[in-house]
C-alpha cells in the first residue's frame, strides 16, 4: 500500500461500481459528498446527467442548498421532468433551476453505501445508464479505509 502523508485528510475513491460501493461499511460522517454519473449509450456523445450530495451543502449563487441536487448534459430539457419526479418521489425536496443544475433543497439526505448503490441501481433500471460513483470522505485513514472495504487501486488522495 502506497503510504500517504499524514497531512492528507482527505480521500477521493472514484470509477466505482454499484458492488463496489454497496459493499463498503463507512462511517456516515466521513463521508463530505457523493456523486453518481449516469452515462447515457453512446458514450461518445457524452449525454449523461449526475445525481449529487455534498454534505455541507451545494452552492447556489452566495448560499448553500442542502439536499441531493442533480446536473446535465446534452440532456434534452424534455427529459429533465422524469429524473426531477423519480428523484422527488424518493427524496423529498423543493425544486429550483440554476444553470445546469436542479437542486432538491431540504430533500432526504442518504450516505451509507447500500443507500448510494440502491439509487445506483434504480438509477440504471429507470433511465436505462450506466452508473460510476465517486464519493469523497475525510477525517479517517488509510487503514480504515481499508478496513470499510474501499479498493485502494481507485483511491486518489486530495491534498489540503
Amino acid at each position: 500500500m502506497a503510504k500517504i502523508p499524514s497531512h492528507m485528510a482527505k480521500f477521493r475513491y472514484w470509477k466505482l461500481t454499484i458492488e463496489e460501493i454497496e459493499n463498503v461499511t463507512h462511517e456516515e460522517d466521513k463521508v463530505l459528498n457523493w456523486d453518481i454519473k449516469c452515462i447515457k449509450e453512446p458514450e461518445e456523445e457524452a449525454l449523461f446527467f449526475g445525481v449529487f450530495l455534498y454534505k455541507a451543502g451545494t452552492p447556489h449563487d452566495y448560499e448553500s442548498k442542502k439536499g441531493i441536487t442533480y446536473y446535465y448534459n446534452n440532456i434534452e430539457r424534455s427529459e429533465l421532468p422524469s429524473i426531477t419526479k423519480f428523484l422527488k418521489k424518493r427524496f423529498g425536496g423543493n425544486e429550483s433551476e440554476k444553470g445546469e443544475r436542479i437542486f432538491l433543497e431540504g430533500s432526504k439526505e442518504i450516505y451509507s453505501g447500500k443507500e448510494i448503490a440502491n439509487l445506483a441501481k434504480e438509477l440504471q433500471e429507470e433511465f436505462t445508464i450506466n452508473p460510476i460513483i465517486t464519493i469523497e470522505l475525510h477525517d479517517t485513514t488509510q487503514e480504515k479505509l481499508k478496513e470499510w472495504g474501499y479498493p485502494e487501486a481507485k483511491l486518489l488522495p486530495i491534498p489540503t
